[in-house]
């Protein structure tokens, strides 16, 4: 899946050979309501937006992996479409949205409440807002980078992200202004500066800072909090303006990353892309260049 300046496309190998491309026209809210466009606000505009289209993309790409074998083939090996996408079925749409609820639900569980109830049973680090929150972030970090390992075993995840590393090698010699071609692609790393998985380990690190301010904060000039439930529902008000600074850090860091401090301030998330990339082969580079040729 690549995204222009205009326009969305994926590129997606069949188990046949050929290749599905679509690409959707698409500008961004924040370009059309500048209010939503300022800084931090944009961000969580950006995410969200984000997150509907890469689930749009992977429910898209297994609909075309489990296409029936007795249907018409394609009169090329390429398809393109530029209409809007298809739209689901409601039961494909409540199906749908309670997958997202209950990822979410568990994602939240796993990796906010866990590591807060973790740091809330050790003494002496549960009334200390710093101490407190640089354990549970300590926590989060480890959970996160042991799920990625272990999904990363899964022959079917592995493969992902080695289309995951063609997209990167892609987007480098695009940025470069190499011409788009399988031998130009290969050399480069599979690891980039704005990818998302460097934007969950800003989340990680901004959420620390931010949370141990809130923490004071509210200890200070309302009183200590009641409970660990208290404490989690106010992380969770909070989510949008974290996704918002952490979208913000990560587009400063991309700017400056030629910058010695900001290289050595984003080495950990482009560490973790060594876990969400693989060395792609030559045929899913190929279908990398199909989707960015027709993104831009």
């Amino acid at each position: 899946m690549m995204r222009g300046t205009e326009k969305i496309a994926w590129a997606v190998r069949k188990p046949g050979g050929e290749t599905v491309i679509e690409a959707f026209p698409f500008v961004s809210i924040t370009k059309k309501k500048p209010a939503l466009g300022i800084p931090v606000v944009r961000g969580v505009v950006g995410l969200f937006e984000s997150m509907k289209w890469g689930y749009r993309a992977l429910s898209r790409s297994a609909d075309i992996a489990m296409e029936e074998a007795e249907a018409a083939p394609p009169s090329s090996e390429e398809e393109r479409s530029t209409s809007k996408p298809k739209k689901a079925s409601l039961k494909d749409q409540i199906y749908m949205g309670l997958t997202f609820v209950i990822a979410f639900a568990i994602s939240i569980s796993l990796f906010m409440y866990a590591p807060m109830w973790i740091a809330n049973r050790v003494p002496y680090v549960k009334d200390t807002p710093m101490l407190f929150n640089l354990m549970a972030g300590a926590v989060r970090i480890v959970l996160l980078l042991l799920y990625m390992m272990m999904i990363s075993l899964w022959s079917e995840t592995r493969r992902l992200f080695e289309y995951h590393g063609a997209e990167h090698k892609a987007i480098h010699a695009y940025e470069d202004g190499k011409a788009l071609t399988i031998d130009n692609i290969e050399p480069y790393t599979t690891v980039h500066a704005r990818c998302g998985t460097s934007f969950l380990v800003l989340v990680a690190v901004c959420g620390i800072l931010m949370s141990s301010v809130i923490d004071t904060l509210h200890i200070q000039y309302i009183g200590e909090y009641a409970n660990l439930f208290h404490r989690f529902g106010l992380r969770l008000i909070f989510i949008p303006l974290l996704a918002g600074v952490s979208y913000e850090a990560l587009k400063l860091s991309a700017k400056y990353q030629k910058s010695a401090i900001v290289n050595f301030i984003i080495q950990p998330g482009l560490w973790v892309q060594k876990i969400t990339t693989r060395k792609p082969d030559k045929s899913q580079i190929e279908v990398a260049i199909k989707a960015l040729e027709a993104a831009v």
